[in-house]
């Protein structure tokens, strides 16, 4: 009960001040008509409501999956098996981050279908993917995070040489909303699980850093595609 209050408390310091600003407006400025105050409202309700059970869902569930899932693959002794499953976890949670589904569907609008929706999730998704599984290999075999974030970002820039104008800024876009409520709790948890069973590591030290690497996965795939589309 004390965990379900906290929650509560920390959803509503978030979205109070939002909803109290907007009502503010509403009667002094933009006085928009009453249906879509309304709507608002219960707009801010809903969303309310589904954050506290989100970060309950979180704490209670992908938290402590992802750590165990973390710490019990690395027992198998199989390398391919800890970055297979670092790919697949890494792409299917950002399938099923809402943030990349929202930059989706505005992208798919604004260029009126020319850049599918459904193309951007899983362009996203695999970007994420297989710089979850790179993140597996850095903390198995110990590589800097600081070399591997030069070279990928060296390898951003030199792309968005080629990369047509329209695509670059959704490539950056992709790489920050992949940093959403559901990829970034459980990518986490799986590095400081693989980190804490290493022998020689530290889970503080190699366990951070995937979030860093994860979002440059986007950006590169974005840009791919871009070059690919353009």
């Amino acid at each position: 009960m004390e965990q379900v209050k906290e929650k509560i408390l920390e959803v509503l310091s978030a979205v109070l001040p939002i909803t109290l600003v907007v009502i503010l407006l509403q009667f002094t400025i933009i006085w928009l008509p009453m249906e879509v105050f309304i709507q608002f409202l219960i707009g801010a309700v809903m969303v309310t409501t589904g954050l506290i059970l989100f970060l309950i869902g979180v704490e209670v569930g992908l938290l402590p999956v992802g750590e165990m899932i973390g710490s019990t693959l690395p027992k198998t002794k199989k390398l391919w098996m800890l970055v297979l499953f670092g790919f697949i976890f890494g792409f299917v949670v950002t399938v099923a981050e809402p943030d990349v589904r929202v930059l989706a569907l505005q992208v798919d609008q604004v260029s009126n279908g020319a850049v599918p929706k459904n193309i951007l999730i899983y362009s996203v998704a695999l970007g994420v993917g297989l710089f979850v599984a790179l993140a597996m290999l850095r903390i198995i075999f110990n590589i800097s995070i600081t070399l591997l974030l030069f070279i990928s970002y060296a390898l951003v820039f030199l792309l968005a040489l080629f990369t047509p104008g329209e695509f670059a800024p959704v490539s950056f876009d992709s790489g920050g909303v992949t940093t959403g409520p559901i990829t970034v709790p459980f990518i986490v948890s799986l590095g400081v699980g693989v980190a804490s069973v290493m022998r020689g590591k530290s889970s503080s030290g190699d366990g951070f850093g995937l979030v860093a690497l994860a979002s440059i996965g986007p950006i590169l795939a974005v840009m791919l595609m871009g070059v690919l589309y353009g």
